[in-house]
């Protein structure tokens, strides 16, 4: 890291209130955050493998009728 970067981080901290290295932190924390936990092969995967299934559709208030139903009569 050169002067100017620390210059610059020290400026940005300092008119944060806090430290430098609790303004590294953070934004670690927000980087880390933001990074995929599972490579994107992987969540193309597991989308093309779901669409290959056949779920039940339907307008969403019956679907949730259909679901209180159930709970109200109890096992089968």
């Amino acid at each position: 890291m050169d002067d100017g970067e620390l210059r610059e981080i020290k400026r940005i901290a300092r008119r944060s209130r806090m430290t430098v290295a609790e303004w590294v932190r953070q934004a670690l924390r927000t980087a880390r955050r933001q990074e995929p936990l599972a490579p994107a092969d992987r969540k193309l995967q597991v989308v093309r493998e779901a669409a290959r299934h056949s779920y039940p559709t339907g307008d969403i208030g019956q679907i949730l009728d259909e679901i209180e139903r159930g709970y109200c009569e109890g096992p089968a």
